[in-house]
């Protein structure tokens, strides 16, 4: 055992991920969403038209986990794929009216999870902390790319 388990800090950033999840879950719940589900439908919201493999990479999820996603939301009608006009291949993806209904429902009790990490600490503390996780995820990405 190479470092002490009193230094590791993935079980506490693995922790604060896993309530930061489950908060969201439940926050979304009502709407009729999963926290992948509504993580979809916000990133369509600002990105009309996106393909599933730009939403996958923005939804930080696998291509065939969106697969599954897509597909589920497609048919509850909470969005609509369409062949791009150029790319026969690739099926725009769109917000439905039921769909930006839901999303709604579902930010609407989501963003007081965000609300209350952002409530908790100043504005510095904030740019700190993104800093902080900026500087993890690369030194995860370096270490990683050494092993």
């Amino acid at each position: 055992m190479g470092m002490p388990a009193e230094e590791r800090l993935g079980l506490d950033i693995k922790r604060a991920e896993q309530e930061l999840i489950a908060a969201k879950q439940i926050a979304v719940r009502p709407a009729g969403l999963t926290v992948p589900q509504y993580a979809t439908l916000y990133v369509l919201a600002a990105n009309p038209g996106i393909s599933a493999a730009a939403l996958a990479r923005a939804c930080l999820v696998t291509p065939q986990a969106m697969t599954v996603v897509l597909k589920n939301l497609d048919v509850r009608g909470l969005v609509k794929r369409t062949p791009h006009p150029w790319h026969r291949n690739v099926l725009e993806t769109q917000l439905t009216d039921a769909g930006r209904i839901a999303l709604e429902a579902a930010d609407e009790r989501a963003v007081r999870i965000e609300q209350a990490i952002a409530d908790e600490l100043t504005t510095e503390e904030r740019d700190t902390l993104r800093s902080l996780l900026s500087r993890c995820g690369a030194a995860i990405e370096r270490a990683s790319t050494q092993l």
